[in-house]
């Protein structure tokens, strides 16, 4: 069960099951696990592992990439799943040489925003280390850090809450 004043944390438990995760994307994307069937198990094993709530990933997750039908951007060949960016101010988006080490990056990454407890794996994300640690335990504290989007956070929230309400946990 989820509590639903907690649900906008980024540490801690996710609640959907690895068929509820898939159920979801499907119905926002039926096409969506053709390249990454494996993309739900991934982000539940790697955000339990960092302590990272995996239903917050995979929401921002869907966020970032539209539902895995990536657009200009973002490549599906780039294994980057949450949108990260490299060093030095290019603009230019993280590649990553499988989907596990790109869903791995990305649970670091929010784990930098989310806690001071240190990694369990070897660094990964690019940009983990320019995120001052737990700077943003919540999801709309995201918000102009992340991206410059002053509402990405509440994005996040409402792809959550229809994860929720689709998986009956709301």
């Amino acid at each position: 069960t989820v509590c639903p004043g907690q649900i906008d944390r980024i540490m801690g438990l996710g609640a959907t099951s690895e068929v509820q995760l898939i159920v979801f994307i499907k119905r926002n994307n039926e096409d969506a696990l053709e390249n990454f069937p494996d993309l739900p198990k991934l982000y539940r094993e790697e955000a339990a592992v960092e302590g990272v709530d995996h239903d917050v990933a995979f929401s921002q997750m869907c966020l970032e990439t539209d539902y895995l039908r990536f657009g200009v951007d973002l490549r599906p060949e780039q294994n980057n799943f949450g949108g990260l960016g490299v060093p030095g101010g290019t603009g230019d988006d993280a590649s990553f040489p499988s989907a596990r080490i790109g869903v791995r990056a990305h649970i670091q990454h929010l784990k930098a925003y989310g806690s001071i407890a240190p990694l369990v794996y070897p660094v990964v994300d690019p940009r983990f280390e320019f995120v001052v640690r737990g700077i943003a335990p919540l999801v709309g504290q995201l918000s102009g850090r992340w991206t410059s989007d002053a509402e990405y956070g509440d994005k996040i929230m409402a792809i959550l809450r229809q994860l929720y309400s689709v998986s009956d946990i709301l």
